[in-house]
């Protein structure tokens, strides 16, 4: 799209999660660990933990009932991992407790779901496809944001290419159609209330994040020319 102002380069997405590049490449004897570096680490082992948790039960679910809608929300989350292990670092970071707390709200939901025995709401073929779909949307946001995706809001660059042209969180528009999915796939009370909990906090996060990228002129261009955060017509 000629002329179009830069979207951000930002996560969409569910705490950063490793820690800061310029730690991990000084030596040994010359390394200080501040107060966010012990966050950061404190973080990724919780979270790498969970994610094994969850990943120990959607595969347990596989290899008994043969379902594959589990398989692709835990595809999406492994994304998440390692391309935060990945990220590019930044010094324009929203720390705020409230941008913690909303990260870590919208990562714990998806982690803490579990495969239920109880009948679906749809037929398999139709939640894959829409896990699919909703997989491949995160897929291409994730290629466009390459190295600049992150969890904490922050402004890493900016991007107008791919998916970006249509929303500006495309990220979060896959992770809800992925959700829904597992939940039509999987409906039971506890998994119901936490993605309503961790979409919901998604949803907030994805204006928090714009309050710090709103700092740049570029992102205020681009919102001009992309309107819908998320979803088209919606929000």
């Amino acid at each position: 799209m000629k002329g179009m102002a830069p979207a951000a380069k930002m996560s969409g997405a569910p705490a950063a999660l490793g820690v800061s590049l310029d730690v991990a490449d000084r030596p040994a004897s010359q390394v200080r660990w501040s107060t966010n570096d012990v966050a950061e680490m404190g973080a990724r082992i919780v979270v790498v933990s969970l994610f094994t948790l969850m990943a120990v039960r959607i595969g347990s679910d596989f290899l008994v009932t043969g379902r594959v809608t589990g398989l692709l929300l835990l595809a999406s989350e492994l994304l998440v991992i390692v391309l935060t292990m990945m990220r590019r670092t930044t010094s324009i970071v929203d720390r705020s407790y409230r941008a913690r707390t909303l990260t870590a709200l919208s990562m714990l939901g998806p982690v803490m779901l579990r495969p239920a025995a109880t009948a679906p709401l749809a037929p398999e073929t139709l939640t894959v496809l829409c896990s699919v779909v909703g997989l491949s949307i995160v897929i291409g946001g994730k290629l466009s944001l390459g190295r600049s995706f992150g969890l904490i809001p922050a402004n890493r660059g900016v991007v107008s290419k791919g998916l970006y042209r249509f929303v500006r969180h495309p990220i979060y528009l896959g992770y809800l159609i992925i959700h829904a999915s597992f939940v039509a796939a999987n409906p039971t009370l506890w998994n119901i209330v936490m993605l309503i909990g961790a979409d919901l906090a998604l949803m907030c996060r994805a204006v928090c994040e714009e309050k710090t990228l709103g700092r740049d002129d570029a992102y205020r261009g681009y919102q001009q020319v992309v309107r819908w955060r998320v979803v088209p017509g919606l929000f």
